[in-house]
Parts: structure tokens; sequence; C-alpha cells
């Protein structure tokens, strides 16, 4: 909106319609995240109770279950695709708006300076992604995966990508990265 409708997004993005897109992103996680609680309390837990993550990861909770757990299964397996399949195709929308709009700008450093901001950003999605996707498809695909690492992609998708996030914005403004770049080589001495 900011790149696209520059002097047009504080008249487009009233109280509303921000109010709507909070209410929309508020119930596509109430609907990917509810009925798993509801499909896993019918099973039978005759094994241990402790799930060996370091959260409650559907996933796990689904192989601790003594019954056919087929149904939540390919319930989760059609909503991690479709949510996938759903926020990449948004994604790619938005940013070929956004690529559009850059390549209009009058003068190249303009569209360098842009595309820099949005490579970043770009960096982020895929980042916060790739781990997801990957955790999602060895749980379904490949079975002889090593626990610990389940939990390492876990892990690196809950802790390091968000400490990571301030870094990677971070480091775009010039004070920050000058300073970033003085400790760096101050350091050793």
């Amino acid at each position: 909106m900011a790149i696209c409708n520059a002097l047009r997004h504080s008249t487009i993005l009233t109280n509303l319609v921000v109010a709507t897109i909070g209410l929309a992103v508020v119930l596509r996680g109430c609907m990917i995240v509810l009925p798993t609680p509801f499909l896993a309390r019918w099973w039978l837990y005759c094994r241990t109770s402790i799930i060996p993550h370091t959260y409650c990861d559907g996933m796990a909770v689904v192989k601790l279950a003594w019954a056919d757990v087929r149904i939540s299964s390919y319930y989760s397996l059609s909503v991690a695709f479709l949510v996938t399949t759903l926020d990449v195709f948004f994604i790619a929308m938005s940013y070929f708006h956004i690529l559009r709009a850059i390549f209009s700008l009058p003068t190249k450093d303009a569209q360098l300076k842009t595309f820099g901001t949005y490579g970043s950003h770009l960096f982020v999605i895929l980042a916060s992604y790739i781990p997801v996707i990957f955790s999602s498809l060895t749980h379904w695909f490949v079975h002889n995966v090593a626990l610990y690492f389940h939990v390492l992609i876990s892990n690196v998708h809950l802790l390091v990508i968000p400490i990571l996030l301030p870094i990677i914005y971070g480091v775009r403004t010039k004070q920050i990265r000058d300073r970033l770049l003085w400790l760096l080589t101050h350091i050793g001495m």
C-alpha cells in the first residue's frame, strides 16, 4: 500500500478496513488451530503423556495417540498445504505489484533503494517459511528423521528467526550499521 498507493494509503486503510483485516487474521488463525484440540480430545493415549518437544507441537501430540489419527493427519496436511499455498500466492501477488511500482520509479537510485528495502522483507519471509515447511514435510513424509532434528528445526523457527528480525531490519539503518561495524572492528583490539 505504501509503495503502490503512496499518497492515498491513509484514505484507503481506514479504521474499518484495518479492523476487518485484523478480524480476518484472527478468524484465519482460529480456523487453523481450533480443530486440532477437538480432534485430539477423542484419541486414546496409552503410552506416555510427555511430548518430546520444547512446546506443544501438534504433530507430537498426534504421534502420542494410540488410535487412528488419519483424519487429523489429513487435516493437518491439507491445512498446511492450503495455508502455505494461499500465503505464497498473496505474497507473490503483493510483490508483483511492488516490483511493478519499483520499476516505474523515475531514477535508478530510487529503484535500488526501494528494492533494497523490500529485499530484506523477502529474506525475512523466506527465513520464516522455510523451516516450517521443511519441518512439516519431514513429519509427514520422512519417518526416519531423528527427534532432536525436529526439535532443532522447531526451535529455529520459534526462537532464532524472531531474534534475527530486528538485526535484519536494523542493519538497513545507517546508525545501527555503523555502530555494528564499529563493534565488530574493535572487538579484537
